[in-house]
């Protein structure tokens, strides 16, 4: 039976907004947060962007439920050593409650200390090799590693939880979900599609969580839905790696002229039918996802955690 989490936007909130979300997503009965990890927001109207470990300790504290983060990138801007003892105090703090999720990142947060962005396949490795690192860390073990792209001497953490700290990587195309079928402890993919679900199974990930998201917006007003979106996250619907390799937000805010709002209409969950939040939410389940977030764009989310608890979250579990 799919899980349902609420996911906490750090492009789109600040820290005691996040936090408040937090609080009502446990009230409403979702059973998991994930966070995003950025420098940027995608475009300035989103207009926020907390430190994303500083959040974690403060969420540890406010509710009880599981979190992860989807997803920081352990390659460029934030050396794995340092990712490593981050996570592992999120850990800790969260009594061993805290999956980190990983994938390759985009150069809108990355590239930010002045050094190259790496083509795609490059990325891959270097996250591949910063996940041999963090592991080794999380044993508590000193590490001493002379690799490709990161080196490590005398590095040992000694604020480890009981377990390693689960590595959920992301993936978007078949190398990645290749990778994470051979090295994840998790999946994550954006897209409700059961045949990447299918190559990760059968490529390694066997009974490992499969997990995902969406973001909708609820409001009582479908038309007023559907332009909040296209005004804060046109960017969802841009083709190709442009999310992977636009450099700044103002760059995202040049391309998402080419988002209209019919395709925002045509693409995104917009107003208050359960019944459509429902068959959203559907499409992962029946993709053969484990865990499924949802995000809402909206302001009102107090209208949304009410509506999600009386009338969308019990529609699923009925149907699980």
């Amino acid at each position: 039976m799919p899980e349902y989490g609420y996911f906490l936007s750090c492009e789109q909130y600040g820290p005691a907004e996040l936090i408040e979300q937090a609080r009502m997503a446990e009230q409403a009965g979702f059973q998991h947060l994930w966070i995003s990890d950025h420098y940027h927001p995608w475009n300035d109207e989103q207009g926020q962007s907390p430190f994303v470990w500083s959040v974690l300790g403060a969420l540890s504290q406010a509710v009880s439920l599981p979190v992860g983060t989807a997803v920081t990138c352990p390659t460029v801007r934030t050396h794995p050593a340092v990712v490593a003892q981050a996570a592992a105090t999120a850990a800790v703090m969260a009594d061993g409650a805290f999956r980190l999720g990983v994938g390759t990142g985009e150069a809108l947060n990355e590239h930010i200390l002045g050094a190259p962005w790496p083509p795609a396949h490059v990325r891959l490795e270097m996250l591949e090799e910063a996940i041999q690192v963090m592991r080794r860390l999380f044993s508590g073990e000193e590490v001493n590693h002379h690799g490709t792209h990161y080196t490590v001497e005398n590095a040992r953490l000694y604020t480890v939880p009981d377990e390693p700290v689960p590595i959920d990587i992301s993936g978007f195309g078949p190398a990645a979900t290749k990778l994470a079928a051979r090295v994840g402890d998790g999946y994550i993919t954006m897209m409700p599609d059961a045949s990447m679900v299918e190559q990760y199974r059968k490529g390694g990930g066997g009974g490992k969580p499969v997990s995902g998201g969406t973001k909708v917006c609820y409001g009582t007003d479908r038309d007023e839905c559907v332009r909040t979106v296209h005004r804060l996250w046109a960017n969802e619907l841009l083709p190709g790696e442009l999310g992977q390799v636009l450099p700044s937000p103002k760059h995202f805010e040049q391309v998402q002229t080419l988002v209209t709002e019919d395709m925002v209409r045509q693409n995104r969950v917009c107003g208050a039918d359960a019944d459509e939040h429902v068959a959203e939410l559907r499409r992962f389940a029946d993709a053969g996802f484990d865990r499924i977030y949802v995000n809402q764009i909206g302001p009102d989310l107090r209208g949304f955690f009410d509506f999600y608890r009386t009338k969308v979250l019990p529609q699923l579990q009925q149907a699980d």
